[in-house]
């Protein structure tokens, strides 16, 4: 199959998750074997790297990529979408320190590329074929099995024990050709039990109950929510009523958010795969030094 490029260039702005910051994201036509590339236009020189697993340096609540200056943080949402859609190569413009979280999915990524539609380019797609298992585990639990198959599959399952609202869920990918429609409107989670140590953290400056699904299973003073909900510019809430903060987008959600945020930390491998991703207990930090992983077993075999 050809490479592909955009059509057309377009453009989010939005604030970011962490730091809070209005942040604008441009998105432009690439030439062939250029792969993803990141540049921050805000930063003397405009330095630009391809957003590869090579240079993932951290991995609290997303994506990190940084080379010296460059840094760029939250880039999983994008990576999933280009991947899934089939573009192989685009420039994106940043001028900030990570992208905008817009809803905490992938859904406008999704629709704006649709949109303006893909530019078919001459050079053949790079992509690595599974010929035999690979897996990958962590001293923590977390698991990764690729599997042999004719198209690009995932599967997964998360499990929070202490949660009782999240104990084990699933999710699966059976072609990409799915992924509008089943996982592009997934948004990334939280519990409520996390978000002051996040705050304090300097994190989730940019967090609200319109850009991630929140979730409050352990009961706490009214004065203890108020003093958050504060924190964050949002209403106030009843601290006895627990559940899932705003409406679901799916019944399982959690778990297609996560299967989303794979897509897009495994695209870091620099290429197309086809196989089957299965995952237990997947996140930033595995899947992440899984994808370096396979990219290195991949250039040593090139």
């Amino acid at each position: 199959m050809k490479q592909h490029t955009l059509k057309a260039p377009f453009s989010f702005e939005g604030k970011g998750l962490h730091t809070g910051l209005h942040i604008h994201a441009t998105f432009l036509p690439a030439e062939e074997n250029t792969g993803i590339r990141i540049c921050r236009t805000d930063l003397e020189g405009r330095p630009t790297y391809e957003a590869i697993a090579d240079y993932v340096t951290a991995t609290e609540r997303g994506t990190v990529l940084e080379r010296g200056a460059w840094k760029v943080s939250t880039v999983e949402h994008a990576l999933s979408a280009l991947y899934a859609l089939g573009v192989d190569n685009c420039l994106i413009e940043v001028d900030g320190p990570e992208m905008p979280i817009l809803d905490g999915s992938a859904k406008f990524y999704i629709k704006t590329i649709q949109q303006v539609g893909r530019q078919e380019q001459k050079a053949e797609q790079k992509v690595f074929v599974v010929t035999e298992p690979i897996e990958y585990l962590s001293e923590h639990g977390n698991k990764m099995l690729i599997l042999p198959s004719d198209k690009y599959e995932v599967e997964i399952t998360i499990s929070y024990p202490s949660s009782s609202f999240l104990r084990e869920q699933k999710a699966e990918l059976n072609d990409l050709s799915e992924y509008t429609r089943e996982i592009s409107s997934a948004r990334t989670f939280c519990f409520v039990r996390e978000i002051e140590p996040l705050l304090r953290m300097g994190l989730i400056k940019g967090g609200d109950l319109q850009n991630a699904l929140v979730i409050y299973e352990t009961p706490m003073s009214q004065e203890g929510l108020d003093y958050m909900t504060d924190k964050l510019g949002q209403p106030r809430l009843d601290a006895t009523k627990l559940g899932y903060l705003s409406p679901l987008n799916y019944q399982n959600e959690p778990a297609r958010h996560k299967l989303l945020d794979i897509i897009g930390d495994m695209s870091l491998v620099g290429c197309r795969i086809q196989g089957k991703i299965i995952a237990l207990r997947p996140g930033h930090t595995f899947n992440t030094q899984c994808a370096k992983q396979l990219r290195n077993k991949i250039l040593a075999n090139s």
